[in-house]
């Protein structure tokens, strides 16, 4: 599955993007779209009927020339440090506008699918606490239930990488 090419699209391109794309790995039917907003992982938990941990949130990152998503646990947050080892800088989190044009979805809906060609992908460890998580799919109203195999076969992900701690760890 390739990556598609640099372009922006509206919230419902991007969800048949995400829909196109889910299709060639048979998940496609998981995608679950709402009238309200999933656009934060307190929302998208309270839609979903999940606890906002199992909210796969992807977070978008420039990294010198390069964009990377980082697919965490909702309840995760960037530790500073580990995030510093493991790409050699500090976190620089990319603009509302910059995820549209850079990574090719709209904030809300950032997920690790379909995205822009370039953009690389990473999964932290603060979801395999779960048997299914749930990321966005390209809209601020949209959701896939997917385990973390799946999703990290769907995503065409990097590696499984630790950067993240979970409120446990604090």
């Amino acid at each position: 599955m390739a990556k598609y090419p640099q372009k922006e699209r509206s919230d419902e391109m991007s969800v048949q993007a995400v829909r196109e794309y889910l299709d060639g790995f048979g998940f496609a039917d998981r995608i679950t779209e709402f009238n309200e907003s999933t656009a934060t992982v307190e929302l998208a938990a309270t839609v979903v009927g999940v606890i906002p941990a199992r909210i796969a949130k992807t977070l978008s990152f420039k990294v010198a020339e390069s964009v990377i998503l980082i697919v965490a646990a909702g309840d995760a947050k960037v530790d500073n440090r580990k995030y510093k080892d493991k790409f050699g800088a500090k976190a620089k989190m990319l603009t509302a506008q910059e995820a549209i044009d850079l990574v090719g979805h709209p904030v809300g809906g950032v997920c690790p699918f379909a995205v822009n060609e370039g953009v690389k992908i990473y999964l932290d460890e603060s979801m395999k606490r779960f048997e299914t998580v749930f990321p966005a799919a390209g809209s601020a109203g949209s959701a896939v239930r997917l385990t973390c195999d799946e999703l990290f076969k769907a995503s065409q992900a990097l590696e499984w990488i630790d950067v993240c701690k979970i409120p446990e760890d604090e």
